[in-house]
């Protein structure tokens, strides 16, 4: 028939509505959002917890992803480069290395001087 077994048996939990509990809590974690939008998860677990309200984080990680609610922070621009900073050219572009020894390339990034004020 082409169904696993697993399938057949397993009793799937609800249908994709919420609990009246789990709408509390998002009312909540809205609330908090709108005050606070750079706390994340862990922190509004946290929060919660002083509220007097016990709950998993995977329960909060999965209510704020329900909701669309993201943390607020500057992420990393690793790739974005500074306009003003002069790009070099690659010297061994066109260049037929056919023997050993031919070139030689060193990698000096690592070496800065460790400049310390008193």
């Amino acid at each position: 028939m082409g169904l696993n077994r697993s399938g057949v048996y397993v009793k799937r939990k609800g249908n994709g509505e919420e609990t009246s509990y789990n709408l509390i809590l998002m009312k909540l974690l809205d609330e908090q959002y709108t005050k606070h939008p750079s706390w994340g998860v862990k922190r509004m677990k946290h929060w919660l917890k002083r509220k007097g309200v016990y709950v998993n984080v995977k329960r909060v990680r999965r209510l704020l992803r329900l909701m669309g609610l993201e943390a607020v922070y500057p992420k990393p621009r690793l790739s974005k480069s500074n306009p003003e900073h002069k790009i070099y050219p690659y010297l061994l572009r066109n260049l037929d290395i056919t023997k050993p020894n031919q070139v030689w390339c060193s990698d000096i990034t690592y070496c800065m001087p460790v400049v310390r004020s008193i």
